[in-house]
């Protein structure tokens, strides 16, 4: 890119001081609904080819989850509290907050188990684009027979990962 202006200055197409707008991509335009719609439907493979390259291939027993569907995604933001919390910046800088839900099956010596993860993104708005800030997620049984688990912080699990790579290749423009 840096070689293509510099060709355009020695050739006098462009003004050589000025600095070349960077266009938007498509991710950085979008409003949180319509990019987190999008997220859902690659969320799963996103999320298994994390899961399949952090597996080890020499262990002995091997526990790991499949992602067979993600929700559609909510956005109505939980309460932190009665006053407990006061944002000191505008509405439209603060993390977004999306719930989404994923179902994932297990094998574990021959068992099947499908678990239910609830996963609670903040999705942050930059000038480089969408960024998740941090997320947190819960565990339940698949069909529900038991309350999930404590909300458990999971910025650098597998799905926050995915979700970090799938806002990577959007904001890239290399999604299909």
């Amino acid at each position: 890119m840096k070689l293509l202006g510099i060709v355009a200055c020695i050739l006098s197409l462009t003004d050589c001081g000025a600095k070349a707008q960077v266009p938007l991509s498509n991710c950085q335009k979008q409003d949180i609904e319509t990019l987190t719609t999008q997220l859902v439907k690659d969320l799963p493979s996103y999320t298994n080819r994390v899961n399949q390259k952090s597996r080890r291939l020499k262990r002995s027993v091997d526990i790991y989850s499949y992602v067979l569907i993600a929700g559609k995604a909510e956005f109505a933001p939980l309460s932190l509290g009665p006053r407990e919390y006061l944002p000191t910046l505008p509405v439209s800088e603060q993390p977004q907050q999306v719930f989404i839900t994923t179902l994932e099956r297990q094998y574990s010596t021959g068992k099947l188990v499908q678990l239910q993860q609830y996963h609670w993104l903040f999705l942050t708005q930059t000038t480089g684009g969408w960024r998740l800030a941090f997320m947190f997620s819960r565990t339940g049984t698949y069909p529900n027979s038991q309350p999930p688990t404590p909300p458990r912080e999971s910025s650098n699990g597998s799905v926050a990962q995915a979700v970090k790579t799938w806002l990577r290749d959007c904001q890239a423009g290399t999604l299909r």
